[in-house]
């Protein structure tokens, strides 16, 4: 899941084919007014993609819904920037890293921060550490091997972010950060080169790939959190947190606890400022009203239980508006909160 994996450079050197998309036309109006070009990562996050357009396309007359291929949600936002399409998924710590002038942003920044749409899906993380290491609370992890995915990954970028803040940057600063493949990581772990390693995917549908085969490998327990990485995660703007049972997203072994508690790559779709409110519009009505569809091509997509959900991830600051063609969706049917920001 490199969705976090690209800097200005890549962009650039991507641009090119990218431009193939064609600027004129995506941005709405006129003729293409109802036309949604979504920029989405390789990956799962792709696969959310088109399991939304192939719902789009069984469930509205109206919206002409394409996905576009793109590199990492850092890449989809430089791209937004540069109207080489109207809408993306994307993290909502990429969001705000954009904001800032931060990490991949701090030497080439962007212009245009997207408005927001609706909560696509989570990436929920927590750390587990092998048996046998003495490892049993956050705090045990300074001086220990810890593997927080692979260099590039918005899962390592959002877990990093929160560690390296107080309270807990104490403990962050005495780690030894791995740095090596998802292929090579369950086998480092099996030859004890790693002591911990992250643990993610989206509750309850399941676990990344790596994660699942270092469970098929080794043993492994839960680290539990401590006060200063609650604090950490929760004041964190980049991430949510959640407390989730064990047994309702769970791995293959028991690793000794029936609730870990996870901060959250939380990823929403965004749009382009001048997408139409049309089609925004449509694209929030098919995926509230159709939303078993879309499970149905990709479970990994939320589940919507209320259309109140859809806001489940929304950055509140004034910085981050809704797109208007949301607002009125939401208006339409009783969901908007009023605190939420929306654009001037």
């Amino acid at each position: 899941m490199p969705d976090n994996g690209v800097d200005r450079r890549q962009f650039l050197k991507g641009a090119a084919t990218a431009s193939a998309i064609g600027v004129a036309g995506c941005l709405g109006g006129g003729g293409d007014e109802m036309q949604l070009r979504v920029g989405t990562s390789a990956g799962g996050t792709q696969d959310v993609g088109l399991a939304v357009e192939r719902a789009v396309d069984q469930e509205s007359d109206e919206l002409d819904y394409s996905t576009v291929e793109s590199p990492g949600y850092i890449g989809t936002l430089y791209r937004l920037d540069q109207d080489q399409f109207n809408a993306g998924i994307v993290d909502n710590n990429s969001m705000t890293k954009a904001a800032e002038d931060r990490g991949s942003f701090e030497d080439e920044g962007v212009d245009m921060i997207p408005y927001q749409g609706f909560y696509a899906f989570p990436y929920s993380i927590y750390i587990v550490a092998r048996d046998g290491t003495g490892i049993e609370t956050f705090d045990d992890l300074a001086g220990a091997n810890v593997y927080p995915a692979e260099p590039g990954y918005s899962t390592r970028a959002t877990t990093l972010d929160v560690w390296s803040q107080d309270p807990t940057a104490d403990v962050y600063d005495e780690m030894n950060i791995m740095d090596m493949g998802v292929d090579d990581a369950p086998g480092a772990m099996e030859e004890e080169r790693i002591d911990a390693a992250i643990a993610y995917g989206t509750p309850p549908v399941r676990y990344t790939g790596f994660v699942t085969e270092y469970d098929a490998r080794v043993d492994v327990h839960y680290v539990e959190e401590t006060d200063a990485l609650v604090e950490s995660a929760e004041s964190y703007a980049g991430a949510g947190t959640s407390q989730i049972a064990y047994d309702d997203w769970g791995l293959e072994q028991d690793i000794g606890v029936d609730e870990v508690f996870t901060w959250d790559l939380q990823v929403n779709y965004v749009f382009h400022p001048d997408a139409s409110d049309d089609a925004v519009y449509e694209l929030c009505r098919v995926v509230d009203e159709h939303n078993d569809t879309v499970n149905e091509g990709e479970e990994q997509f939320n589940d919507f239980e209320s259309t109140e959900d859809m806001l489940g991830a929304a950055l509140e600051d004034d910085t981050f508006p809704f797109h208007s063609g949301a607002v009125e969706y939401y208006q339409d049917n009783d969901a908007w909160d009023d605190s939420l920001p929306t654009p001037e």
